[in-house]
């Protein structure tokens, strides 16, 4: 089964640009390969340019066969659009709260120096996600 996670940046107007990642997106996997392996501003540019992600994995890496999973690179990202030819998409929200509220089990948020997580939509008693 499925943990979904979405993966955002905070741009500078307050805004977010993220992308959807399908499997293991609990913090002790996805949490973890964000923090370690995509800990830069620009580590996360390239990510997030990938769109949707079907597996998150140590490198952005190269164009491979999603079908084929005897010929994929396991050190290398799953993307639906690179991978497996569909749509890029790349999701834009006006604010975190819009972010939160838009929901996968588990969302990331690179606030330019760290990685945050918010568990299952988490709000404060005024409405705003928890980090």
């Amino acid at each position: 089964m499925a943990t979904r996670s979405a993966i955002g940046y905070l741009q500078p107007s307050g805004s977010v640009r993220a992308v959807y990642c399908h499997w293991d997106g609990y913090p002790a996997h996805n949490g973890e390969m964000l923090r370690r392996y995509y800990n830069t501003n620009e580590k996360v540019l390239e990510l997030i340019a990938l769109g949707s992600l079907s597996s998150l994995r140590p490198t952005v890496g190269q164009k491979q066969d999603f079908n084929n999973k005897e010929t994929q690179n396991e050190d290398w990202c799953l993307a639906y659009h690179r991978d497996r030819g569909e749509d890029l998409v790349i999701r834009h929200y006006d604010n975190v709260v819009d972010y939160v509220d838009d929901g996968e089990e588990y969302m990331y948020l690179w606030d330019g120096q760290t990685w945050l997580v918010n568990d299952h939509q988490a709000k404060d008693d005024n409405g705003f996600p928890i980090f």
